[in-house]
């Protein structure tokens, strides 16, 4: 078992331009290698990605749709802060979630607009019909999409990754994706959202190295006093 960071999402579609005005781009630099990853703007200084979407140097773009062609909607923003979880074990996968706080506020427009995070009783259920969206892979052996791509997902009962996946947290985690589907997120997928009725849920986190589903998302729920608290902190502090 291994991260899958999407590069694209498999069996999924063009999301419509600038319809997910929340999306993030995380270009990130590492002592190895330039790989990049997803996240999603939940204020207007911080974007909530994956805890294994680290690297020495993060730079996130805003309100972008082709990430090959450089377009006048995008807001190119360097991190100032990466805030991973303290308890997050890279080993294990657990508690797979980051803050990063951004050098300057976003500016607030139609195209870049934070996403909603759960309140603490708006749980997730199997069977509800959530979506995520990337620039990630297209299948197993094709490379990073240039558009955003976006499928749609159901919400699985726990016991279908309890049984695929070591250390699987029903607290923690969300399962989603059905096994006889191949709908799902990817390689370089990592830290998008799981959205649920317009409200982010999720976190893609981790699923199978050779493409099929169910995949684990971390449970934002699980997280939103940790989530309050580091915005708040980070707030009071001000520039480094």
């Amino acid at each position: 078992m291994g991260l899958t960071q999407v590069r694209k999402i498999i069996r999924g579609h063009e999301a419509k331009p600038h319809s997910r005005p929340y999306m993030a781009l995380l270009q990130i630099q590492t002592s190895k290698e330039f790989r990049r990853c997803g996240g999603f703007l939940v204020h207007e200084d911080f974007v909530l990605t994956a805890a294994h979407c680290s690297g020495s140097s993060i730079t996130v773009t805003l309100g972008a749709h082709n990430v090959n062609k450089q377009e006048r909607t995008w807001q190119v923003i360097p991190v100032r802060r990466a805030i991973p979880h303290p308890d997050y074990d890279h080993n294990k996968s657990v508690n797979d979630i980051m803050l990063l706080q951004l050098t300057r506020k976003a500016d607030m427009t139609t195209v870049v607009n934070p996403i909603r995070l759960p309140w603490r009783r708006e749980l997730v259920k199997p069977g509800m019909v959530c979506s995520v969206a990337s620039w990630g892979r297209l299948d197993v052996n094709m490379p990073a999409a240039e558009k955003l791509q976006e499928v749609e997902l159901k919400v699985q009962k726990d016991k279908q990754c309890s049984s695929r996946y070591k250390n699987y947290n029903t607290t923690t985690r969300i399962c989603a994706g059905k096994p006889r589907k191949r709908k799902r997120s990817f390689k370089g997928d990592s830290g998008g959202p799981l959205v649920c009725k317009g409200v982010a849920q999720g976190i893609v986190s981790f699923g199978n190295s050779n493409g099929t589903p169910p995949n684990v998302y971390t449970r934002i729920s699980s997280f939103l006093c940790w989530i309050q608290k580091i915005m708040s902190y980070c707030n009071l502090q001000g520039p480094d």
